[in-house]
């Protein structure tokens, strides 16, 4: 017999559910209706200890371990999570000494896990897993981040390429500028930005599936010598030919909250003086927290992303700004974001006969940890525990110049930002500019490499 310690605080938080929950213990005893959307089978005692305690990241690893099953859908599933928790996962604890001893744990834990060495080995391990298994779920494009939704109805690859396009009038990218991306991932924006503004582009990785993967494009396309792509750190990149244009796409969060500062004041030297930087990256829901309470915080660093931390938008805005650039725009994309995941792991239960063919013997382990990762996260993303900021920076050129506009009005400009945003919002089809560009462009790529450039 399960004890009634156990068996009375299941009951209470199944009856919270926002749908109908039954739970199946190791004996047969059953807890909730006869009949429901959500069957939890526990063959654990330690399984009934986290469902008991809310724990649901220790869940999610029991899941993965093969000490509960899951019986019905995922989305339900997280429906029902929040109510399971039962606490805000982005709060700290409210004891003194509690918060005090969490703050100095992460913080050695942090000075601990960000080494050049582990950084490249934290980020081989998650994409390095399988290249065919990525290209199952996500576009063709292969973009690993949140994608931009500006119809509902668009598809996963239709959004992705608008979020490209959207970076990319952030940046006000012009043909023939220097152009770096920062954790470059599977070239989507390097290639994207190289292809539809004329830049010259510059990519970086550590993963060395990326590298590989990216350079054979580079070749098909015919881009050798306006693009490249380098296995390289951050910190390494060469700072003797500044760039015009910088983008950090969903590399941010690997860095450490530590390493923050060196972080943005690397960006700072490798920016031209009027240069703008686009970083677009996870931020904490909670303005304290560095990861989620109830060991969901610790299910992603073991299973997804080791290494992996974050931090506030406010922190980051702080930290961008001590680091000598100036923020001129932030747009928060929490929703696409949860839109997109959901996406991924539609793309993935549709194709998971050929996700287990591709993982071979670790297949259900790895199955088991992304579906519940990529459901749970888009559930983070829904409920406000994680977000999503495109934060536009500039590094001020140092010259004030003031001018009359329109007879009334004192401008003082220290980048090519306009402080505005109609420009980021400019339709394609009416936009002549850039439908002439992007003509000329396409001209251009089937030209002889010599003549690319004399195009423009």
């Amino acid at each position: 017999m399960i004890s009634l310690a156990i068996e009375r605080p299941i009951a209470r938080r199944l009856e919270r559910l926002p749908l109908p929950c039954t739970l199946v213990m190791p004996g047969g005893q059953r807890i909730g209706p006869p009949s429901a959307h959500l069957v939890l089978h526990a063959r654990d005692m330690r399984a009934l200890m986290h469902l008991a305690t809310g724990q649901i990241g220790r869940l999610a690893e029991d899941y993965v371990e093969g000490r509960l099953e899951i019986e019905g859908r995922l989305r339900d599933l997280m429906m029902a999570a929040p109510a399971l928790l039962g606490t805000d996962p982005t709060r700290e604890p409210s004891a003194f000494m509690a918060r005090i001893l969490q703050r100095l744990q992460r913080a050695v834990w942090e000075r601990t896990h960000h080494s050049r060495a582990k950084d490249a080995a934290q980020i081989q391990s998650h994409y390095d897993v399988s290249d065919d298994f990525y290209a199952l779920w996500l576009d063709p494009r292969r973009v690993y981040s949140c994608a931009y939704f500006t119809d509902p109805a668009m598809s996963l690859a239709q959004a992705q390429e608008a979020k490209l396009d959207h970076i990319c009038k952030k940046l006000m990218l012009r043909p023939g500028e220097r152009f770096i991306d920062i954790g470059a991932g599977w070239g989507g924006l390097l290639l994207w930005a190289a292809e539809n503004y004329g830049v010259d582009a510059t990519g970086i990785t550590l993963s060395r599936n990326q590298y590989a993967y990216v350079n054979r494009l580079i070749e098909q396309k015919g881009l050798q010598g306006r693009v490249r792509m380098l296995l390289q750190d951050y910190r390494d990149v060469d700072e003797s030919q500044p760039f015009d244009k910088v983008a950090s796409v969903g590399m941010c969060e690997h860095v450490g909250r530590p390493n923050l500062p060196t972080y943005f004041a690397k960006i700072r030297r490798l920016l031209k003086p009027g240069g703008l930087v686009m970083n677009h990256g996870i931020t904490a829901g909670g303005t304290d927290n560095s990861q989620l309470d109830g060991g969901m915080g610790d299910f992603i660093e073991k299973y997804i992303f080791p290494g992996g931390r974050l931090v506030h938008v406010s922190v980051m805005l702080d930290t961008l700004a001590r680091g000598g650039l100036e923020p001129v725009d932030a747009e928060c994309l929490r929703p696409h974001y949860a839109q997109t995941l959901w996406c991924w792991l539609d793309g993935l239960e549709a194709h998971e006969a050929e996700a287990r063919r591709v993982l071979g013997d670790k297949a259900e382990k790895v199955l088991r940890a992304y579906r519940l990762y990529l459901a749970g996260s888009a559930m983070g993303f829904e409920q406000g525990w994680i977000s999503l900021f495109q934060i536009l920076g500039s590094r001020p050129n140092g010259q004030v110049e003031m001018r009359l506009e329109f007879a009334t009005t004192l401008r003082a400009a220290q980048s090519e930002y306009p402080f505005n945003r109609e420009y980021m919002y400019a339709q394609p089809d009416t936009d002549e500019t850039a439908q002439a560009m992007r003509t000329r462009l396409r001209a251009a790529q089937t030209a002889a490499p010599q003549r690319r450039m004399a195009e423009f």
